[in-house]
């Protein structure tokens, strides 16, 4: 035991003392364990590699990974602010200190190559690739089923982040799903270090083996914590893939799995934005999106003083409550063409502050905030991250729904949700032809999911199109489609540099 207990420390290491330079597909050390070695150890002992897999939930919020010291590389949540800003809905209506502003919000990093940014989002979800080939390989490679049930369910998580990865990969490097184009490489163990572009296809083919191959794996699975993927964020996972190509009746199924057997709950309208008690007594009294254990989070990430997060964070980009930038010159605000069409008796129009003129206009004080609700005041960060809440189901089931041409199906679905935002969802939805129930469709996920990186999926989903409303600092009002290569990242300079098998053309 006590050497299993040192090799599970060392198969730790194999993820957390990866190196930060540029050519982000180096191998691993090896001065720690091999392959070999840690599928030997896990036969016996599954926590030498639950280790490692704990160890890619760590990368997934941790500094750097990106390979930068920039204060917008802090893994996944970092990201979805890209998307956030890139489909529009989050605005930079302040700029003092400059991130986002150049790169992302005014397009430059989309649109060349040498840009810094194109490299921390490829380096970071491909460094993820690596280690989840890591926990996979060491199990037996793609094609093997665990012998033990808890390695079963190791493997399951490792490959749902893997297929999360890769998915992601080509929302920000891809314009359009179009099977034929050649778009990334793909690498599925760890033999594999630099390869050529393949076709989407081929991409998706792996994307939808893995997941499918989670949701078995993990059936039974009684996670410890929201941190770790179960069979249900599989399926959600899977269900934004499907939506993606536009296979609707998948959607509609797996979306119809997770909402009758996964056991979550919608957030209220108590839970949604920070409230107050009526009369005299003004004290709030909960509320807001803040708090791992809300019934309608199903993945996310509990944040504690031993996480050590502090401005190079989410929270210290987004919140004013936090030791943040939006509390002192880069404030990140809800575009306000969308604002706009919040109804107003929708509980959601009160997540945003007004105040014209000053840099608070229409931030989300009331969604996302420390809840001492000190200015600049949260350090080090304790609130927590949310990756895939419940509503995303009831939106993906009714859009499924409705693209499926059952539009009763999918107004109940979105019933579900909005009887839980408004003072009469009925009569509200009752005024919405079966026309533009699509069109509602894709407000209602804007406004339900703003800020938590879903808007950018949403946007390729939908196919539509973005016009920036007068908060923005650029672009204000430039109708920008959905596949503009404005949108999307190219492959970096340092890929194509180091890796032989890529020319020098970004398509």
């Amino acid at each position: 035991m006590k050497n299993l207990l040192k090799l599970t420390g060392a198969a730790a290491l194999l993820f957390l003392g990866t190196s930060c330079s540029e050519e982000f597909l180096e191998k691993e050390p090896t001065e720690f364990l091999t392959t070999d070695q840690i599928a030997e150890a896990a036969e016996l002992n599954p926590a030498v590699v639950r280790g490692t897999l704990t160890g890619i939930y760590s990368l997934m919020i941790e500094t750097g990974t990106g390979g930068t010291t920039n204060h917008d590389d802090f893994g996944q949540k970092g990201y979805d602010i890209y998307g956030d800003m890139l489909s529009g809905d989050m605005a930079l209506s302040v700029s003092t200190y400059g991130w986002y502003r150049a790169d992302i919000t005014e397009f430059v990093a989309p649109t060349d190559f040498t840009r810094q940014r194109n490299y921390m989002v490829w380096r970071y979800y491909y460094r993820i690739i690596r280690s989840t080939n890591t926990v996979i390989d060491a199990l037996g490679g793609n094609d093997a089923v665990p012998e033990l049930e808890e390695n079963k369910y190791i493997m399951g998580q490792a490959k749902a982040i893997r297929a999360h990865s890769y998915f992601y990969l080509t929302q920000y490097f891809t314009e359009d799903y179009d099977p034929a184009a050649e778009i990334l490489p793909i690498y599925d163990d760890l033999q594999d270090q630099n390869g050529p572009k393949v076709a989407t296809s081929e991409i998706f083919n792996l994307i939808e083996s893995d997941l499918n191959d989670a949701i078995t794996l993990l059936d039974g699975f009684n996670r410890t914590g929201k941190n770790e993927v179960n069979k249900y964020v599989a399926q959600g996972i899977l269900a934004y893939v499907k939506g993606y190509k536009q296979e609707w009746q998948a959607v509609y199924d797996l979306t119809q799995s997770v909402i009758t057997e996964g056991g979550f709950q919608i957030m209220t309208a108590e839970e949604v934005v920070r409230m107050r008690h009526d009369g005299p007594d003004t004290t709030p009294y909960g509320g807001g999106f803040n708090d791992l254990s809300t019934p309608g989070w199903m993945w996310g990430i509990d944040l504690t003083t031993d996480t050590g997060l502090g401005l190079v964070s989410w929270w210290g980009q987004v919140d004013y409550f936090s030791y943040s930038y939006a509390a002192v010159g880069d404030s990140k605000a809800i575009d306000s063409g969308l604002y706009d069409q919040i109804p107003a008796d929708d509980v959601r129009k009160n997540q945003f502050r007004v105040a014209p003129g000053t840099s608070t206009h229409l931030m989300p004080i009331n969604k996302f905030f420390a809840p001492e609700r000190v200015p600049f005041g949260q350090n080090p960060m304790v609130t927590d991250y949310v990756f895939m809440r419940v509503a995303e189901m009831y939106l993906l089931h009714a859009e499924a729904a409705a693209q499926l041409g059952r539009y009763d199906e999918a107004r109940d679905a979105l019933d579900e949700l909005l009887s839980k935002r408004l003072a009469d969802s009925s009569s509200y939805l009752a005024g919405i032809s079966d026309e533009g129930l699509l069109d509602e469709i894709y407000l209602q996920t804007r406004i339900e999911l703003w800020g938590e990186g879903k808007s950018y999926l949403a946007l390729k989903r939908f196919r539509e199109t973005v016009v920036r409303g007068d908060n923005h600092l650029s672009f204000v009002g430039v109708p920008i489609p959905y596949n503009d290569d404005r949108l999307t990242f190219e492959i970096p300079e340092s890929e194509i540099q180091n890796n032989p098998f890529i020319d020098s053309q970004n398509d």
